[in-house]
């Protein structure tokens, strides 16, 4: 079976909204988006294909250094929504910016390593030198004192040192890829005037862990595998794998289990494209393949 990449280009202008009379203008459009996609990036990523705010709104093209570029509204919206119900925003898709649905992050807490104790289970990952120091004290100073700006963690997990710095911001990204930690507000802490505040993921969002205890991995991972492909409509299952930061055989059993369902199909060949595709159903019926 075999299919022209330009198909699959044409369904992303779709999904990824890049077409100019479906760009996104209004924050409750954004909104909107997040939960259509069920998880998209706030910034486009370098050598990762997949749907984010910026693009939905300034269309394909970099993000531009110029503070006053209408697409900076996104700015805007991402900050006045921290903390709320409108959508899930933390460093979680390779640790960068993403912006998850309600109905989708329960799936992604499935997959990480919180086993409904959050006083405990970091000390757990610690003891198997699997959670850093700079973690631990991060995530135990939000847990002992509430909701902290950056400025104010640093003081209380003693990582006020310039050299101390990196394992900090390093510390923030782990927390929060493991839904950990989560940005709830913005403040008016340092220099800058502007820095976020963290709180526990558990403790700001307690429907999300106790949804996620109803699902299990197989599970999530082909809800999250679905919603993928529904966004890109063909994929190679390494593209899968190195977004979502699975093994490959993760991937592909997650594939393999949507192929069963009939929602997949795998080993299409895409013109003037390598290796073997995974294409979704829908894209292949639209196109007559």
């Amino acid at each position: 079976m075999s299919l022209p990449f330009e198909a699959i280009q044409q369904y992303r202008q779709s999904t990824f909204r890049l077409l100019p009379h479906n760009r996104i203008q209004q924050r409750d459009q954004a909104i909107d988006f997040v939960n259509e996609r069920g998880f998209i990036y706030f910034w486009p990523i370098k050598d990762i294909t997949f749907p984010s705010l910026w693009t939905a709104v300034a269309g394909n093209r970099p993000v531009a250094d110029a503070h006053d570029d209408p697409g900076h509204i996104t700015w805007g919206w991402k900050d006045s929504l921290l903390g709320g119900q409108a959508w899930y925003y933390a460093k979680v898709l390779r640790k960068r910016a993403t912006m998850i649905s309600f109905e989708l992050a329960p799936y992604f807490y499935a997959l990480t390593e919180n086993y409904g104790v959050p006083e405990e289970d970091h000390l757990v990952l610690y003891e198997q030198g699997r959670l850093t120091l700079e973690a631990k004290v991060v995530y135990e100073a939000i847990l002992e004192h509430g909701p902290l700006d950056t400025v104010a963690l640093r003081k209380k997990a003693r990582l006020t040192s310039p050299d101390s710095e990196a394992r900090f911001n390093k510390a923030l990204a782990d927390l929060q890829a493991d839904f950990k930690l989560v940005p709830v507000a913005v403040t008016q802490a340092g220099a800058w005037r502007y820095a976020f505040a963290y709180d526990i993921t558990a403790r700001h969002y307690p429907q999300i862990p106790q949804q996620a205890r109803y699902i299990n991995e197989r599970q999530a991972r082909r809800r999250l595998t679905l919603c993928y492909f529904r966004s890109l409509g063909a994929a190679q299952p390494g593209d899968l794998a190195r977004l979502m930061s699975w093994k490959l055989a993760e991937a592909n059993q997650a594939i393999q289990d949507l192929v069963a369902a009939g929602e997949l199909t795998s080993g299409v060949h895409i013109e003037q494209q390598s290796g073997d595709w995974v294409v979704l159903n829908s894209l292949l019926q639209s196109t007559g393949a």
